[in-house]
């Protein structure tokens, strides 16, 4: 289909006038008045655009499968997701995982291994290995972004179900395209990094296996999650290679692995919108951007 000249004009003087994405915004409201959902034509506009804040967590919803794609149904399959939480809670309560003084993130935890058929015994239950640390780095940041308990719950089990299984066999991979990709934008802070011996221990768990939970402020991390929830992981590689490019002279200038590890699991809250605008401009430039049909 040919490009709307009226349309392009719209949305390049919108942009002018500070006014990026309204246009984006309706195309998004006619998609959620669709019923069925198109949950692929969701998935694809995630992947192209920003969500709106007021329709986030309810596309992330659809997206993650908690709320099937007929609107009709989700009063009712949200009352069972309610249900169901309760009854989980209730288990660990009488089990006495859990009381009125533990702490969200650790109820979310109990509750997921329990989902999961992973519950250790109560004389067994030990400090957390890394695998619960990156589930309680998500629950902590997704507990910023939610307000309703039940539905933060239920966002963080589908989030990390769905990151695991479909990018499970991925994340090894994702050090080695970010490698690739930041020699082609800056081979000198590549070899920098390589030559003190830094390249290997760069915080990739906390990059790819947390998804930047701890790093990013959730105003920020929500924008990454939008591209994770619908689709891609290879965004988290973008996320990285900006933040690296965007301290480039300060990394430079260290020459101990483990100054520059300290930094960059520590970095400035300041600029990270810019940051993550700047990765998701790489990541549509190496990878495309998704076409919308609307």
């Amino acid at each position: 289909m040919a490009d709307d000249p009226q349309r392009n004009f719209r949305s390049a003087y919108y942009e002018k006038v500070g006014f990026r994405g309204v246009e984006e915004k309706k195309s998004l409201e006619i998609l959620l008045k669709d019923s069925p959902l198109d949950v692929e034509k969701l998935s694809t506009f995630s992947q192209r655009f920003p969500l709106p804040s007021m329709y986030r967590i309810h596309v992330w919803k659809v997206l993650l499968g908690i709320l099937p794609p007929h609107n009709d149904s989700h009063g009712l399959v949200g009352g069972y997701r309610r249900e169901q939480y309760q009854d989980v809670l209730e288990a660990l309560e009488v089990m006495r995982f859990v009381n009125s003084d533990t702490p969200p993130t650790q109820v979310h935890l109990r509750m997921f291994q329990l989902e999961s058929q992973d519950l250790p015994r109560r004389s067994e239950t030990t400090t957390p290995d890394e695998e619960d640390e990156d589930f309680l780095s998500i629950s902590r940041a997704m507990e910023e972004i939610v307000d309703d308990p039940v539905d933060c719950y239920w966002l963080i089990k589908c989030f990390v179900n769905q990151f695991n299984s479909k990018f499970g066999d991925s994340i090894p991979h994702l050090p080695k395209s970010l490698e690739h990709y930041l020699s082609q934008e800056d081979p000198r802070l590549l070899n920098h990094l390589k030559n003190m011996g830094a390249l290997g221990l760069l915080p990739y768990s906390l990059w790819f296996r947390r998804c930047f939970a701890g790093c990013l402020p959730e105003s920020s991390l929500q924008r990454v999650w939008d591209k994770v929830i619908s689709g891609s992981c290879k965004v988290l590689v973008f996320v990285a290679m900006e933040i690296l490019l965007t301290y480039k002279i300060m990394l430079m200038g260290l020459n101990r692995p483990e100054g520059v590890v300290n930094f960059l699991c520590n970095i400035p809250q300041e600029n990270t919108d810019a940051i993550v605008t700047k990765a998701i401009d790489l990541w549509h430039k190496y990878c495309g951007t998704p076409m919308h049909s609307v």
